[in-house]
């Protein structure tokens, strides 16, 4: 693919310069002044929906701040977020707590199932707050088209929620690869071989067929958001929801904006020009398994030449698919579980999730022999805190929706390629369509049930 010449660009460093190239100015309502406003050395007001899992530890990195309503449609994971926060007042429908506390918020932090990122999400942007996401950013490539346009429209500051983005680590593996310690990278394959019962449910969709009561403590009506209507089961959640179709992205949505994040930062990749699931597995019943996603696959995205690199594939092992060891790799060194090999003309880069932990270069003649370059991109306290620093300063956050949107949409593409098993498709990004593929192009827009809307 190429390394990336001297100099740093958008994608390199998401920083104050990012607005300009844009053509963005963007200034937090906080900080214009006027009466009852907030100086940049005050707390903001934070609103939090999805309090529960994953947004309980987001909720945790808003310490230092004003944590005034938390809101879920589920009490049962919720309940511990609800008890630290006892000052916070507490709500089931994000609509109606942004109606009520209208301009007391300043920011919201979003970390619902998938298939309601996008409407708590839109519904905080268009009342002008800023806007902190948990990946993948969005349920449907429109989706994330939609939220990015709204965003940049509505001049907020926003986050994706892959935290190895504001780590170290990533931004050593940039300045590796940027230096030319892998030389022209080529390939990278990347994969997750966690949680595969989660994401898919084959097992059980017949199951689905019985009858259960609702637990008291879920209102089933707003956890369904703008999901089609049907009756609960405890086999949608918590946490299983991610190996629904209906609501979750399976592996894809859950760790390609944790995995890939260092490639696409460090490469530019952008916009893959074909996607192809070149193995999916024979039990995966594409009929009766519709519901769910196929266990074990080998998706390939290739990409095209620019101008910063050369042309590149990029291989997604799901399941029991493992990333297979390079040549060149060292003899008791394995390829990571969940991570990523990048492949160069002289060398590859190997790295786990969130952030390109543990990158190691090999062969490891190479690694003894190399000299690390200095520092080039800044380091940050914190994910959660970039976010928070960034409203106070202007500055857009380093994994914001200009970010964050497109490496979601990668994903997103994979798990529209898994319905076509071998079947190449060739992605217009600009026109958002699947050329040739018009029941595949179908799937990069979002359907949502009467009453609900971005």
């Amino acid at each position: 693919m190429g390394s990336q010449p001297s100099g740093i660009t958008r994608r390199q460093f998401v920083g104050g310069t990012a607005a300009a190239l844009a053509g963005i100015s963007i200034v937090p309502r906080h900080v214009l002044g006027g009466a009852g406003q907030k100086s940049p050395s005050e707390k903001l007001n934070v609103a939090a929906i999805g309090v529960g899992g994953q947004g309980a530890s987001d909720v945790g990195g808003l310490a230092e701040e004003n944590v005034i309503a938390l809101c879920d449609a589920d009490l049962r994971p919720s309940k511990e977020t609800f008890e630290k926060f006892p000052q916070a007042k507490k709500y089931r429908d994000f609509r109606v707590m942004l109606d009520e506390l209208g301009d007391q918020i300043d920011a919201v932090v979003v970390a619902t199932p998938d298939h309601t990122h996008a409407v708590a999400a839109m519904a905080a942007v268009k009342r002008g707050k800023h806007v902190y996401c948990e990946k993948p950013l969005a349920h449907s490539v429109w989706e994330v088209r939609q939220l990015m346009k709204a965003a940049r429209e509505q001049k907020v500051v926003t986050q994706l929620g892959n935290q190895g983005h504001s780590s170290d680590g990533v931004r050593q593996f940039c300045e590796w690869i940027w230096d030319g310690a892998s030389g022209d990278v080529h390939t990278i394959h990347a994969g997750c071989d966690q949680f595969a019962e989660v994401y898919s449910k084959a097992a059980l969709i017949e199951s689905l067929k019985e009858k259960h009561a609702v637990p008291p403590e879920l209102d089933w009506d707003l956890w369904l958001g703008p999901a089609a209507e049907r009756p609960y089961h405890p086999a949608y959640l918590p946490f299983q929801w991610r190996g629904w179709k209906d609501f979750g992205t399976g592996v894809l949505g859950d760790w390609v904006c944790h995995v890939l994040d260092p490639s696409f930062w460090a490469l530019d990749l952008g916009a893959p020009r074909s996607v192809t699931a070149v193995k999916v597995s024979r039990r995966h019943d594409p009929e009766r398994h519709a519901p769910t996603f196929p266990r074990d696959f080998v998706i390939r995205y290739e990409f095209a030449r620019s101008e910063q690199r050369g042309p590149g594939t990029l291989y997604w092992y799901g399941g029991a698919e493992r990333i297979p060891r390079a040549e060149g790799m060292d003899a008791g060194r394995q390829p990571p579980g969940t991570g990523a090999v990048g492949l160069g003309d002289k060398g590859g880069i190997c790295h786990q999730s969130h952030g390109a932990g543990g990158s190691q270069m090999f062969p490891a003649e190479k690694l003894k022999a190399y000299r690390p370059p200095p520092q080039t991109l800044p380091r940050v306290k914190g994910h959660m805190q970039d976010w928070l620093d960034a409203i106070r300063s202007g500055k857009p956050a380093g994994s914001d929706w200009s970010y964050g949107g497109p490496l979601t949409e990668i994903g997103l593409l994979g798990v529209i390629a898994l319905r076509f098993p071998g079947q190449e498709l060739t992605w217009d990004r600009p026109g958002m369509r699947l050329t040739k593929r018009d029941e595949a192009t179908k799937l990069v827009t979002a359907k949502y049930r009467e009453g609900w809307r971005l």
